[in-house]
Order: structure tokens, then C-alpha cells, then sequence
């Protein structure tokens, strides 16, 4: 056998093992996602379990206040932690100068991104909680959340930002613009639809989070009265103060109890529900990219 005969040979075993490893990821991937939405359909397309309270010790019941609370902390956890995210990371990527101080702080949001979240749960309970005399409420479980989707998202807009062509901030620093408005009219621009594509994304993650809110937010969903606006009552569903317990932490808990008597109704299909909004998120995010690219593109 010849040496071009044994290179075509190992290229078409490692393309062969390499297929085979990725078809066993989807077929898998595939066959999770597919049991949790069959499993869960029965209650997943019910309007009265996802409008419903949910019932300890008797059938019935619905998901209504934490599919609310679910929405209402991914909400303020992005408006916390994205202007955060932006400007940090357009300073690291624009204003940064290179050395070991910046080294350090790249590292740390690094180390920073990879943390337990159950971790990241106890400081908050700790700091939030305890220390500021929060409680276990939503304010608690958004910067809980934000904790540790910041470094993400510093990660994910700053690698955006990076993928920007240098000649573009060259040409616009060469016609007079300041690097303020390099940045803001040029930069940002150019790398909002990966930004957009990464908020959303990290979304995802924040919107399924159950360790770090279990010791924040709290395990308990108090009656909402929609039409109370006293953001100091605990029925309120504005009150941030108030504690909130979302769709993943809903899972455990009536897991953990056994309470329920239709437990595994309700557990599939509050599973199924938390499925579909992870995979909407994720393919708003795939549109939404795309489009922005082709507009930004075209313009």
C-alpha cells in the first residue's frame, strides 16, 4: 500500500468515526428531547395548566405563576446584567491596554463563567439573602442570575466585537470619529446580530436555571393578583421582593415532596414546557441573527 493509499484510508476512517460520534449525539440528543415533548403534551398544550395554580394533595392545577415568575426573572436578569456585559466588554476590547492586568481580569471572567451555579446560589443566599435582609424573593434570584450569566455574556459580545474586520475601526478612526463614536456607530453595529445571537442564547440558560434560584428566589408561589399594583404585597406580581418559583425549580420541588398525586403528569409536563421555551429561544436566535446579518450585510 502506498503512502497516498494509507492517507486516503486514515481520512476515511476518521471521517467515518467522526460521523458515527456525531449521529450518536444527535440520535441521543434527539431521543431526549423527543420523550420530554411526547411525554408532556398531554399538560403542555392545556390552557388551564399553563394559566392554573399548581395543587399539593389533590389532581389538577397548573404552572401559571411560574411560568410568570420564569419570564419575569429572565427579564430583569437581562436588564441587570446586559449593560453590564456590553460595557465591559466593549472596555476590554476598546479600551483595555494590553498587560497583565487585563490578562487577569480575561482570566477571571473565564474562571467566572465555568462556576457551579449551585455555588453561585449559596453566595447569593449569603449576600442577598442573609446580608442585605432580602429574603428569598426575585431581586435575590436576579442577581443571583446575573452572577454568573455577566461573564457570558462579556465572553460572547466581546468575541462579537473582536470578529469585527480591523479595517473598519481603522477607517472610521481615519475619518475623524473618536474611538467613543467608532465604537457606538461602527463597532456595535456590525456586531449586534452575534450579540443578539448570544443574549439570547445565554437566555436559554438563565430561563432554565434551578440550583442558584432553590437558595435565592425561593420555592414558594404565592397567589398573583394582576390586577394589584401595591408593589409592596406579596400578591402583587410586579413586587420584586416577593419570593418566585420558576418552571425548573417547580420540577424539583414537587419531585422532592411527592406530594402530588398526578406527580408525573405535572413533572412531564412542566418538563416539556421548560423544553419548548429553550428550543424557542434558540431558534428565535438562529432567525434573528441571520436576518440582522443580512440587513446589516446589505446596508
Amino acid at each position: 500500500m502506498t503512502s497516498t493509499q494509507r492517507a486516503r484510508l486514515s481520512d476515511h476512517v476518521a471521517t467515518g468515526i467522526l460521523t458515527a460520534i456525531v449521529a450518536a449525539i444527535l440520535v441521543a440528543l434527539v431521543a431526549i428531547i423527543l420523550y420530554i415533548l411526547i411525554s408532556g403534551a398531554g399538560k403542555a398544550f392545556d390552557i388551564s395548566f399553563l394559566t392554573g395554580r399548581p395543587q399539593q394533595f389533590k389532581e389538577g392545577g397548573g404552572i401559571g405563576p411560574e411560568l410568570f415568575n420564569s419570564f419575569y426573572l429572565l427579564v430583569l436578569t437581562l436588564l441587570i446584567s446586559l449593560p453590564i456585559s456590553l460595557g465591559g466588554a466593549i472596555f476590554l476590547t476598546q479600551y483595555a491596554p494590553p498587560g497583565p492586568v487585563t490578562s487577569i481580569a480575561k482570566t477571571a471572567i473565564e474562571t467566572l463563567s465555568s462556576l457551579p451555579s449551585i455555588v453561585v446560589g449559596l453566595f447569593g443566599m449569603l449576600t442577598f439573602v442573609l446580608s442585605m435582609g432580602w429574603g428569598f424573593s426575585i431581586i435575590s434570584g436576579a442577581l443571583a442570575l446575573t452572577m454568573f450569566n455577566v461573564p457570558i455574556l462579556v465572553r460572547v459580545i466581546q468575541q462579537a466585537l473582536e470578529a469585527v474586520p480591523r479595517d473598519q475601526r481603522d477607517a472610521a478612526l481615519a475619518l475623524g470619529l473618536s474611538r467613543w463614536e467608532a465604537t457606538v456607530h461602527i463597532l456595535v453595529p456590525r456586531a449586534m446580530p452575534a450579540i443578539i445571537t448570544g443574549v439570547i442564547l445565554s437566555a436559554g440558560r438563565v430561563f432554565g436555571e434551578a440550583a442558584a434560584l432553590i437558595y435565592t428566589a425561593g420555592q414558594s408561589a404565592p397567589v398573583l393578583d394582576f390586577t394589584n399594583f401595591d408593589l409592596t404585597s406579596a400578591s402583587c406580581p410586579w413586587n420584586v421582593f416577593r419570593p418566585a418559583e420558576t418552571l425548573a425549580v417547580h420540577i424539583w420541588k414537587i419531585n422532592s415532596e411527592g406530594v402530588v398525586p398526578d406527580l408525573a403528569a405535572v413533572s412531564t409536563g412542566t418538563a416539556a414546557v421548560l423544553m419548548i421555551c429553550v428550543l424557542a429561544f434558540n431558534i428565535i436566535a438562529r432567525l434573528l441573527g441571520r436576518a440582522m446579518e443580512r440587513k446589516v450585510t446589505a446596508e
